[in-house]
């Protein structure tokens, strides 16, 4: 069921993949603005990239996350959904798997800009990408869960922001030190620490999603 539920959203994102370029779009932009509002000091635009690089993408998954549901919730879908012969567990985890795809993509995508716009020195790029997709499913699964909580508010737009932020706020500071550390170099040996601490909160919260997923689809 679990397989059937991920093909299900990898086929409605590709189907989605123009909203998905411009959502690359956007975090293409926020970097961008980023890089004037931080001067022309290309030393300091370098030290504080793999910030502006997290904020971007965190920026941009909000608009990613908020479009999960807007399907089922036009259509009339997810209660049908729910009638499958399932856990709604499986609902939740084939969405936030297919985010925690789409939110890598998305890291991947900013990365060559976070490198033409900041000089941002590349080092050692696969530990990047491993941060990235950690970080990626640190956001994917609170935000699945906060997307099905704000879905059938008016404004969920600018709800699941406000929902979605205070809780993701160890992951991103844990995202942009390990990062940093991969980027400009880790002597003191920190880098395997912050990439723990990332482990630890996806530990936490992808169970935690997914237990209080049920509740929050049928409030």
């Amino acid at each position: 069921m679990l397989s059937a539920a991920l093909r299900k959203e990898a086929l409605l994102q590709w189907r989605g993949l123009a909203r998905t370029l411009a959502v690359l779009a956007f975090g293409g932009t926020a970097l961008l603005l980023f890089s004037f509002a931080g001067g022309p000091d290309s030393g300091a635009l370098r030290e504080q990239a793999p910030g502006y690089l997290w904020l971007a993408l965190l920026l941009s998954s909000t608009l990613a996350l908020s479009e999960s549901f807007d399907g089922e919730q036009e259509q009339r879908a997810l209660e049908g959904l729910l009638l499958l012969p399932a856990p709604a567990a499986v609902l939740f985890y084939g969405k936030a798997l297919a985010n925690l795809l789409q939110l890598a993509a998305l890291g991947s995508g900013l990365l060559p800009m976070a490198v033409v716009l900041y000089d941002m020195p590349l080092p050692r790029p696969w530990t990047l990408l491993g941060i990235l997709v950690l970080g990626s499913a640190g956001l994917a699964a609170p935000g699945t869960l906060y997307a099905a909580l704000s879905a059938r508010a008016r404004a969920r737009q600018t709800l699941l922001p406000l929902l979605l932020f205070p809780l993701v706020v160890p992951v991103l500071v844990a995202c942009v030190k390990a990062t940093s550390l991969s980027v400009t170099g880790d002597p003191m040996g920190q880098l395997r620490s912050w990439t723990l601490l990332l482990v630890c909160f996806n530990a936490v919260y992808w169970p935690l999603c997914g237990l209080l997923f049920d509740r929050v689809v049928e409030s």
